[in-house]
């Protein structure tokens, strides 16, 4: 079938997944038992009291729950299968599913839930998805994934859109719905990254730039982050749902016979929420209030659209394309093998053989509540590929995560939160200052008011009154006096009168007493008067005297004012002194926080920077060592200069496998020096890196010990050594546990450096050491291949000069043991270091008549002419035609097919 690659446009397909990482422990094995729970059965409490929350709390168990849904016929299927029942029965009530072996026959598989054909997509999402999504708000870490044959429907179960049609919303749109319904945006935000895993290299789908992203592990909690991949915050539903369409352009698709838009990739969809707890402050009777800082749940959810599984006869893929299905079938089988370790609670989990398990450790075993949802079709064409699916779903049952809620007080939140608070103190005291003061200012310019008008008033009604009682007086005394002196004159000129006229004159003298007598009363009526006016006045002298008292209450309620004042000058002082406390406090606060985040990501970047040092020390060959800088090696010469060469092998024995992985590298890196070499080998550290082999399950241990071993073994004498301390079938085990390519290496590169000792050709062989370099093969990496070549050219040569001393006789050993098909398929290879090493192995083979006949019927005598005319180097060149030439049997052979070598 033609390759046919496209982006997909975001509205065909929309697909998501993420990755979350915790380490796969013994404290997260499976257990056989299937249980079902409920809706929750993972909940955790918030009721730490200082420091970090959920430091040292154990998890809570949560199963991996399964979902099967069927798929319904197509029309393809429709049409070519009319006349066959499907392959699978569904009884959703019971939640059971049938897989028919026969019309007679039929297997049995219990799931937590069966969906039928015509299960609507919103009832997928409330029984697969929703139980994972209130996990993540509650601060968990939470999976989906589909799981299933190309075709059965993945994506359109997790990332349809539903643009034209709301029901058919994917499960993707529906968990972020939901996720928008219960957050807050003042207080809490959600992140999204959109990724792909496309032939083993991890792409960005939201900046195609980044297309080969890296993978870091912290090694304290076992969290896998990318530290490249765009990471979006997102505000709404349109936003997400643009998001999705922009990343799923940008991913890869093929037309096969199974699915006419097959997904070439795995897609990973990753939303960081971080949500906000609301709490209320304790306040006490009699007690000031304390502030806590509030909590925050971080939980990430991880939405999976696997590539699908594909059988090549069946979708017909040729060409990059069926490079495609290879990688995605092997990324698939990396996943089963991680489910089928965890189910039988083995003791070693391969999450490491690929990049996928990498990304779902802490989905699989991890820490992060699950849920798969596998797809299978109906048609019993493709029964194989149903019934590996569903035994897939059911091994998964088995797996049992424990999960941890993750929660810490939000620091910086509480800082902010104290600097409104103080600013606000700060604001409403000076507003209550002022307001005291201009209160004070008005009530005392009322008072000095009040008092000047009672003064002015008390003084003009005295004034007015005294001279209205003194005029008053004045007139009346003159009055007085006036009437007193006309009736005195009377009274005389009346008295003289009478004495000369009248002989009543002595009764006119008593009636002139009388009036004077009047008089007199009534001189004393005014006097009263007057001493009555002057009573009145002392009246009003008296009201002015309590005037001058009020004024002087004033003054009092002044002075009281002021001390008031002086007291609310006082407490303003006190309350700066309490917010320059709280001030100081919110500072040490905040320094405490920067702190112990720049402790955190030191220890970070030093465990980062410590393994990447380390890891550039190691070598595998003298051939192939990595340079590094002068400063590097001096590091390491001081470092053993300091510690001692004993200390760092005691090292190797560490319980803590951070610190053995990293003496060994140590050594590794010594070694690479032919000075040092001596100096390990006398102080036992050939024997300690043979010892590793064994005692350690760490692959990157029995790397980097193989890595050491293969320098010490470019010395004679450390080779010797190494074979009697029986280091072959040391590395020959090692070989055959190891998948990864660069431990293949190392100790491929050990094995070859002992194939070029003549002393040691028959023990190497007998120990394994031939079938060990050719068993390593199987891994198809070139750096392995050369390794693999250069040892087999090694062997070769040391036998052909043990033959033509007259110490070997009889044909090779190498084509006892297999080694010659091999050794002709790769005559032709495309790496130089492997064609070159695979000519001179041949070469050296052809030099004995011993070794003619099989040589002939391999098909080496083919590629010996081709050396011998097209090899590039002019000694291979003249050392395969002087071969040919001295060689009767290959002249006897040449001239029955008339062939010239020239």
């Amino acid at each position: 079938m033609a390759n046919n690659h496209s982006y997909k446009n975001g509205g065909m397909k929309t697909k998501s997944i993420s990755s979350s990482s915790s380490s796969y422990s013994s404290g997260y094995k499976s257990k056989p038992s299937v249980t079902s729970g409920g809706r929750r059965n993972s909940t955790g409490s918030t009721g730490n009291s200082g420091g970090a929350l959920h430091k040292d709390t154990p998890g809570v168990s949560g199963r991996v729950r399964v979902a099967v849904r069927l798929r319904p016929r197509n029309s393809e299927e429709q049409s070519t299968d009319a006349d066959f029942a499907d392959c699978v029965e569904l009884q959703p009530e019971l939640k059971r599913l049938k897989l028919r072996r026969n019309n007679w026959d039929s297997d049995t598989f219990e799931f937590d839930e069966v969906l039928t054909e015509f299960a609507s997509q919103k009832r997928v999402y409330e029984v697969v998805a929703k139980p994972v999504v209130e996990s993540v708000l509650d601060g968990y870490n939470g999976t989906v994934m589909a799981y299933g044959q190309t075709g059965t429907g993945k994506t359109y179960t997790l990332g349809r859109l539903g643009d034209e049609d709301t029901s058919a919303r994917g499960i993707m749109v529906r968990a972020m719905e939901d996720i928008f319904a219960e957050i807050s945006p003042e207080t809490d935000s959600i992140s999204v990254s959109y990724l792909q895993l496309y032939m083993e290299t991890i792409q960005d789908l939201l900046d195609p730039t980044n297309d080969n992203l890296s993978i870091t592990e912290d090694h304290k909690n076992g969290d896998i982050s990318l530290p490249g991949a765009t990471s979006i915050e997102v505000r709404d539903q349109p936003s997400f749902v643009e998001l999705l369409r922009l990343g799923e352009a940008h991913r890869f698709a093929a037309n096969t016979k199974l699915n006419t838009e097959s997904s070439r990739s795995h897609a990973i969809l990753m939303v960081h929420v971080k949500k906000c707890v609301k709490e209320r402050d304790v306040e006490n009777s009699g007690k000031s209030r304390t502030m806590k800082p509030p909590v925050v749940r971080k939980g990430k959810l991880i939405v999976v659209d696997l590539a699908g599984s594909e059988r090549i006869d069946k979708s017909g893929s040729e060409g990059h394309t069926l490079e495609e299905a290879k990688s995605i079938n092997l990324s698939l089988s990396a996943l089963g093998k991680c489910i089928n370790a965890l189910a039988e609670n083995s003791s070693h989990v391969p999450v490491r053989d690929s990049k996928l398990t990498r990304l779902l450790r802490d989905s699989f075993g991890g820490t992060a509540r699950t849920s798969l949802v596998i797809t299978i079709g109906p048609s019993p064409r493709h029964r194989g590929e149903t019934s590996s699916t569903i035994m897939f779903g059911q091994r998964a049952m088995k797996v049992e995560n424990m999960l941890k809620i993750k929660e810490e007080f939000d620091y910086k939140s509480l800082a902010r939160k104290l600097d409104v608070q103080v600013e606000s103190l700060i604001a409403e005291h000076e507003r209550e200052q002022k307001a005291y003061r201009d209160e004070v200012k008005k009530i005392r310019l009322e008072a000095k008011k009040q008092i000047a008008d009672v003064e002015k008033s008390c003084k003009d009604a005295f004034e007015k009154e005294r001279l209205k009682y003194e005029r008053e007086c004045m007139e009346s005394v003159k009055k007085l006096e006036a009437q007193l002196a006309v009736k005195q004159e009377r009274v005389k000129v009346g008295f003289k009168e009478t004495l000369h006229k009248t002989p009543n004159g002595e009764a006119e003298a008593v009636a002139a007493s009388a009036e004077l007598i009047e008089a007199k009363k009534l001189l004393q009526n005014e006097i009263q008067l007057r001493k009555a006016a002057e009573e009145e006045i002392n009246n009003l002298r008296n009201q002015i005297v309590q005037w001058k008292r009020s004024e002087s209450t004033g003054n009092a309620e002044i002075l009281k004012l002021r001390k008031m004042l002086e007291d609310e000058v006082h407490q303003r002082e006190k309350l700066e002194e309490d917010i320059s406390i709280l001030q100081n406090q919110l500072l040490q606060l905040s320094f405490d926080a920067d702190e112990t985040r720049k402790q955190l990501e030191i220890g970070s970047s030093n465990s980062v920077d410590m393994n990447g040092e380390m890891g550039s020390l190691v070598s595998p060959v003298r051939q192939q060592q990595m340079p590094y800088s002068g400063e590097q090696k001096g590091s390491v010469a001081k470092l053993f200069e300091q510690v001692g060469l004993q200390k760092i092998l005691s090292l190797l024995e560490a319980e803590d496998p951070d610190v053995r992985i990293h003496a060994v590298k140590v050594i590794a890196n010594l070694a690479a020096e032919a000075t040092n070499q001596e100096k390990i080998v006398e102080a036992g550290g050939l024997t300690s890196l043979l010892s590793l082999l064994t005692t350690s399950d760490d692959e990157n241990i029995h790397r980097v010990a193989a890595g050491a071993i293969a320098n010490l073994a470019m010395n004679e004498t450390n080779q010797e050594l190494i074979m009697a301390q029986g280091g072959i079938s040391l590395l020959a085990m090692t070989a055959e546990n190891a998948d990864d390519p660069q431990t293949l290496r190392m100790v491929a590169g050990a094995i070859a450096n002992l194939c070029g000792n003549d002393k040691l050709q028959l023990m190497l062989r007998a120990e394994g050491g031939i079938k060990a370099l050719l068993g390593m093969v199987r891994c198809r990496h070139p750096d392995v291949l050369a390794q693999v070549a250069r040892g087999i050219a090694n062997f070769a040569k040391c036998e052909s000069r043990a033959s033509t001393q007259g110490i070997k006789t009889g044909k090779s050993l190498l084509i006892e043991d297999g080694a010659l098909p091999w050794i002709v398929k790769n005559a032709n290879n495309e790496a130089s270091p492997i064609r070159r090493h695979v000519e001179l192995a041949l070469c050296h083979m052809a030099q004995h008549e011993v070794n003619a006949k099989d040589m002939i019927s391999g098909g080496a005598l083919w590629e010996l002419v081709k050396i011998s005319r097209d090899c590039s180097r002019e000694d291979i060149r003249i050392l395969a035609r002087r071969t040919l030439s001295s060689s009767p049997g290959f002249q006897v052979e040449l001239k029955r097919l008339r062939l010239n070598t020239g």
